[in-house]
């Protein structure tokens, strides 16, 4: 049995990163033999600016080169908006420098993003048409909208929460999301995104919002653990998390 080694890249004032990852890949482990353990480095971050996503996003390489010190299995960057407001396409240039700092320390580890993994997710589902729901101030939420639609899909209908201060976005009651999602416009799409932040929680409405509409629901952290298991060629699955976690990977006919 094996045992792998997650780390993760963290905003100073994200707490949700480290509690839903390890809470879907502690339901796997019910589910599969294989084994993890958690390890973090932190970009100080306190409010959701464009001003202070870009700032932390520099201090991403040093949190990469600390986590190769620990000899990880894989990386995950947490934070989506950080990607999404430095340009389209940023997180493939993300991944390049990240993985280019990890190599500089003679390490291969693969690094992963929560806006890359976000995107790949809604690819491998053959999804076209979304909504989304985010905590974002409009400003940061129209960046993210565009980011996604040059990706490919259409965004239906986005839901900003406009809540700036990060620690605020992860106090929220992630059941909260069951009635947030009453406000947006999903009729038609292919897939929800129920959280396109992984500071506010959302795992534990994922399957009950789920049920609710009878389309797939997923969500920044569901499709980042998605991408991670990816990483280290194992099934991407864990119950209770949505489809992004599901056996069978699959859209909405």
């Amino acid at each position: 049995m094996k045992t792998y080694r997650i780390g993760q890249i963290v905003p100073s004032s994200n707490i949700t990163m480290e509690t839903e990852i390890p809470a879907m890949l502690r339901a796997r482990e019910t589910i599969r033999p294989e084994r993890f353990t958690f390890h973090s480095s932190r970009m100080r971050m306190k409010k959701v600016t464009a001003e202070e996503l870009a700032a932390m996003d520099r201090d991403s390489l040093r949190c990469a080169r600390e986590l190769a010190d620990a000899d990880v299995d894989v990386m995950g960057y947490a934070c989506l908006v950080a990607i999404m407001s430095q340009g389209l396409g940023y997180h493939r240039v993300s991944k390049t420098n990240l993985e280019g700092a990890v190599a500089g320390e003679g390490k291969a580890i693969p690094v992963v993003s929560s806006a890359g993994a976000l995107v790949d997710g809604l690819k491998e589902m053959g999804a076209r048409r979304v909504s989304l729901l985010m905590p974002y101030m409009k400003p940061l939420a129209a960046k993210v909208t565009a980011y996604i639609e040059n990706e490919g899909f259409t965004v239906h209908d986005s839901l900003a929460l406009e809540i700036e201060d990060n620690l605020a976005v992860a106090a929220r009651d992630p059941r909260a999301l069951i009635e947030d999602v009453k406000r947006l416009d999903t009729r038609g799409v292919d897939v929800v995104v129920l959280s396109a932040c992984v500071q506010m929680p959302s795992l534990a409405a994922l399957a009950p919002v789920e049920a609710a509409l009878g389309i797939p629901v997923i969500s920044a952290a569901a499709c980042t653990v998605r991408a991670m298991l990816k990483s280290v060629a194992l099934e991407p699955v864990a119950p209770g998390a949505g489809a992004a976690l599901a056996p069978g990977l699959a859209v909405a006919a």
